[in-house]
């Protein structure tokens, strides 16, 4: 209880200050041909998502491949997925959302049974539980240069049924951004996850807290950087923070490819992984 107290109180001690900044923007003034609001910003790659909320009418799909190592904490260590996100613009400043990763299936590998036979894989594969949600701004002024935008989210019940002891679970972050000059940006996320809704729920819920900087390498360059640092929390395994990084090219302002590769940084949350992806934003 102590332990959400101050994660509670940490979150509105952040929340409170890019409020306050956020509605200190002339409304009347507009940041929307600044390269860092014109071009697309996509939530991926990383952990962090970003304020960025499409206008009504707007879709952008976001897909990549991602393998993890054996020995890391995120994501499904040993495995690769491919994760799709699906983001709609909607009236009065929301955003819907709708997210799923696809589980491959190992290489043909078997294991040795008990029985010194040889027994196929029978984990997890296929599509893992769908999670859908909605962007709220909570700024005064959409894709402003300081911005908090509200993220709120729900993993259901569904996908293959290769997926055991499936549980709703309810999350949500607090989005801030701060815009340095016109391209480069500064993110960050402060979350919250639980299985189920019952309190015993909590115990097993993970907290999250992300930083990121992005933007490109030159002037006039489609070329461009992202780097973040992150660190989850849970009650039977502590503190496991990483780190990720990667390059993008954007050939056109509503396409981007990116690659990227991470890390965590303790034994704990360490493992390596890497992946590659593709975002495309439809609609003025």
């Amino acid at each position: 209880m102590r332990t959400t107290t101050l994660l509670t109180a940490g979150a509105l001690w952040l929340t409170g200050p890019a409020c306050t900044l956020a509605q200190t923007i002339d409304p009347s003034s507009t940041n929307g041909e600044s390269p860092f609001v014109r071009l697309i910003r996509p939530d991926r790659p990383g952990q962090t998502i970003t304020t960025n909320m499409l206008y009504p009418g707007q879709f952008q799909l976001e897909t990549g491949l991602t393998s993890y190592d054996a020995g890391g904490s995120l994501g499904y260590p040993g495995r690769s997925a491919w994760g799709s996100t699906l983001r709609a613009g909607f009236f009065n400043h929301i955003e819907l959302r709708a997210t799923q990763q696809y589980l491959l299936a190992p290489a043909a590998r078997p294991v040795l049974g008990s029985d010194g036979a040889l027994a196929p894989y029978t984990g997890p594969a296929g599509f893992a539980p769908l999670n859908v949600g909605a962007k709220f701004l909570a700024s005064t002024v959409q894709n402003a240069r300081s911005q908090v935008v509200v993220l709120l989210d729900m993993t259901l019940r569904n996908g293959d049924a290769s997926f055991a002891d499936k549980q709703f679970e309810p999350g949500g972050r607090v989005l801030v951004s701060q815009q340095l000059g016109q391209r480069f940006g500064l993110e960050g996320n402060f979350g919250f996850r639980q299985r189920g809704f019952r309190a015993e729920g909590t115990k097993q819920g993970q907290y999250l807290t992300t930083l990121a900087l992005n933007g490109p390498l030159g002037a006039g360059t489609h070329v461009g950087f992202f780097a973040e640092t992150y660190a989850t929390w849970q009650r039977q395994l502590g503190w496991q923070p990483g780190f990720t990084s990667g390059l993008y090219y954007r050939p056109l302002p509503g396409l981007r490819l990116d690659v990227t590769a991470g890390h965590g940084l303790t034994p704990a949350a360490g493992g390596l992984n890497i992946g590659a992806g593709l975002s495309v934003r439809v609609g003025k």
